[in-house]
């Protein structure tokens, strides 16, 4: 009864027409959605007209087709998923969470007064799910969209109040495990002090590029607050019921998750590899855009000035002004960067190894699209000293695992890693190299097949992978020719970056005992996805799944651990909770029986292992680049380690000028060591490395200290007299060393 008084009390209101479809959509589910329709139906009404000329677009429901189509994903989920994960109430509790935090990663708009009120569908989702009733999940997104109203309208009257920027307090920069805000109060004192760091940043950066920063700031952050309402208000049915899919899939492991027909496209854009954009995979992180990875091969990777864990702030076509992007949806991003090859983007980041503490920068692309060639595998020589020899190291730098599937291969012009890879190792026969280096740095996976060929090419015969599907049901892959294309001393080396199929390519090697693996510890995506197709006549949007995880050939898995390579980088331990790691819910590492396979040495060491180590240490502890990134490193992870900003002006101050004092006497130190011009302020660095002459070579520090480690191992004996002999039996490695 009192819900009919309710809304019989409303229905006499100034448009409660608006809201009136809510609550009788409630009666028709348990008392538990009844009790948060009228939670958001109140608060509705106080702001109907707020946020001036916005576009009062209607409130999204549950459709009914939703609900055949959310026990459809159930049903594949609990038939396909390798994890055969029970919907109960401990997992509906994991939704419950996961898609709070989908909605509002910040915690900027909910309080716990709302968590508690939502807090009696906790256990309730997995029965929803399985019934197929997405009303509560509708329901909480209503209180969403009404909070974002509230708190946006509360932004744009205190931005123009004034602030006192003398005032020691302090700013939380990551939000994603503080607490909820007890009430309102609460709320509007973390938005005072956004607004103020907002404020803050753009003070800083106008003082320091006054012509640069020439934009009106209040201007810019009315628009970068009221962008946030706008886009909550334009949200369909489709995205909130994508949302809460996502939570339900993702809260079972990272990579499970349902795309709607829009998001579904730009996905197989991505794996074509052809979209005419920048190059880069963007995330989500909190209301920030985040550059995931490089595209190997695109337009930012050919520039070098965009990287991993940059965030994207700002986006321009080519001479118009910049569009604040904070706060925006990640496809809303993705289309503003995108456009026509040849044609000029801009972006302002903030550089991911300062964090949110960083100087805002802009860089200028030309879209284009990501070329085959520029992906392909490559070669060149380098030559290292040892001793009074002089080797020569061939080094294969392999960004990706590819395959034209479209192509025939009886065709000169087919292309594969295993075929390109093949004559590159021709031609280094003709050149008499010492010793090869497969470098995996950055390659993200790719074919599977080209992985296991690939390996194919170093050892004669055996397994190369397991793959263990959903049911227990696992498949070995095997090496698919028995010749050796290659069979001298051999290294691989890899980074945090390098996962999927260069992970079963290290971890075979390394299983074999048929080379070096040196880096850093790999990314530790272990996992097969696989894609399912949504309904028939319909365009429903694909579902993707986990549906087996990868083995080495010794039984351990690459997921989650990676490969541990023999070699390890310091850097490894800068960033240790990176990749598959990274995940609170990541398919944990397993070990499964070994497949049958004999372990084997084609070139024996000439050095123990416990030498080389000692050896690569003594080169590296006064090596000026080597120094110079522990250094860096070092400092840039305790600044993204950072969680409090000060909101004293001075004191913030003083802090971006320590950091750049110590970047540049970092910098200055590596420069003077290696015999360049020092700089002497930080702006002079910077108009330096933004130029385009630049005296900077282009050696890599890691891939010639990874040549010296080789020699080291295989060609340089510590016993002088057998230096030579070695070297001898180096150059004259062929497929007879197999056998030894």
């Amino acid at each position: 009864m009192l819900i009919c008084r309710i809304i019989q009390r409303m229905y006499h209101l100034k448009k409660a027409h608006r809201f009136l479809p809510i609550c009788i959509t409630a009666m028709r589910t348990n008392l538990v959605q009844s009790i948060l329709a009228i939670t958001c139906c109140l608060p509705l009404l106080a702001l109907s007209d707020s946020l001036g000329d916005l576009e009062q677009t209607p409130i999204p429901k549950s459709k009914l087709l939703q609900s055949s189509l959310t026990k459809a994903i159930n049903y594949q989920i609990d038939k396909d998923h390798y994890l055969e994960l029970p919907l109960d109430d401990e997992l509906s509790g994991h939704v419950f969470e996961r898609y709070l935090d989908q909605l509002d990663p910040g915690r900027f708009f909910f309080t716990q007064n709302d968590i508690d009120q939502f807090s009696v569908a906790r256990h309730k989702l997995d029965d929803h799910i399985k019934s197929g009733i997405m009303d509560a999940s509708f329901l909480i997104f209503s209180i969403y969209r009404q909070r974002v109203d509230e708190r946006i309208q509360f932004a744009l009257d205190r931005l123009r109040q004034p602030f006192d920027f003398d005032k020691d307090e302090t700013y939380l920069l990551d939000r994603e495990n503080a607490p909820w805000a007890k009430d309102r109060e609460m709320l509007n004192e973390l938005w005072r002090k956004r607004i103020k760091n907002d404020l803050l940043i753009s003070r800083l950066s106008k003082a320091r590029n006054p012509e640069k920063e020439s934009r009106d700031v209040f201007k810019i952050l009315e628009q970068r607050y009221t962008h946030i309402a706008r886009r909550v208000r334009q949200l369909k049915s489709e995205d909130v019921f994508q949302t809460f899919i996502n939570a339900y899939a993702r809260s079972i492991e990272p990579h499970s998750a349902y795309f709607t027909p829009r998001v579904a496209e730009n996905f197989k854009i991505e794996m074509r590899l052809s979209l005419e954009g920048i190059g880069a995979v963007l995330q989500t992180d909190n209301e920030y855009t985040l550059i995931n990875r490089i595209i190997l091969g695109g337009p930012a990777d050919i520039d070098g000035r965009l990287l991993a864990d940059d965030r994207i702030i700002g986006v321009a076509q080519s001479d118009s002004e910049l569009v604040d992007v904070i706060g925006w949806r990640l496809d809303d991003v993705v289309d503003l960067i995108r456009g026509a090859k040849g044609t000029e983007v801009k972006l302002e980041i903030l550089p991911g190894e300062q964090g949110l503490y960083g100087e805002p920068e802009t860089i200028s692309l030309i879209r284009n699209q990501i070329k085959l060639e520029e992906k392909a595998a490559r070669k060149k020589i380098i030559n290292v000293a040892s001793g009074d020899n002089e080797l020569k190291i061939g080094i294969i730098d392999l960004p990706a695992f590819y395959h034209d599937f479209e192509g025939k291969r009886n065709d000169p012009d087919f292309r594969s890693t295993t075929r390109d890879v093949r004559k590159l190792l021709d031609e280094f026969r003709e050149d008499g190299i010492d010793g090869l280096i497969v470098d995996l740095r950055g390659n993200g996976g790719g074919a599977l097949p080209e992985a296991i060929a690939l390996a194919g090419l170093f050892i004669p015969k055996g397994p190369i992978v397991q793959t263990r599907y959903t049911h227990g049901y696992t498949r070995v892959g095997y090496d698919p020719d028995p010749k050796v294309a290659y069979g001298g001393p051999l290294a691989v080396l890899v980074d945090r970056y390098s996962a999927s199929a260069s992970e079963i390519f290290a971890g075979a090697i390394k299983d074999y005992g048929r080379g070096l693996v040196i880096g850093e510890t790999t990314f530790g995506k272990g996992t097969v996805q696989s894609l399912i197709t949504l309904g028939n006549k319909v365009d429903l949007g694909q579902l993707k799944i986990t549906t087996a995880q990868f083995f080495r050939v010794n039984g351990e898995s690459t997921q989650h651990k990676g490969v541990i390579p023999d070699i390890i980088w310091y850097t490894s331990e800068l960033d240790a909770n990176v990749g598959e790691r990274s995940f609170e819910n990541s398919i944990p590492w397993r070990k499964i029986k070994k497949a049958k396979y004999s372990p084997f040495q084609p070139v024996k060491a000439v050095n123990t292992l416990e030498y080389v180590k000692e050896s690569h240490q003594r080169r590296i502890s006064d090596h000026p680049e080597f120094n110079y990134i522990q250094k860096i490193s070092t400092l840039n992870k305790q600044r993204r380690e950072e969680k409090l900003l000060t909101l004293n002006e001075e004191k913030r101050k003083a802090d971006r000028e320590w950091l750049n004092q110590q970047t540049l006497q970092l910098e200055n130190e590596r420069r003077d060591a290696l015999g360049k011009e020092t700089f002497e302020t930080i702006e002079a660095l910077d108009k330096f490395y933004s130029s385009s002459d630049k005296d900077d070579d282009n050696d890599d520090p890691f891939l010639i200290e990874g040549a010296k480690i080789l020699a080291d191992y295989y060609l340089t004996a510590k016993d002088p007299i057998a230096e030579s002999n070695l070297a001898n039996q180096a150059q004259n490695s062929n497929i007879e060393l197999l056998t030894n």
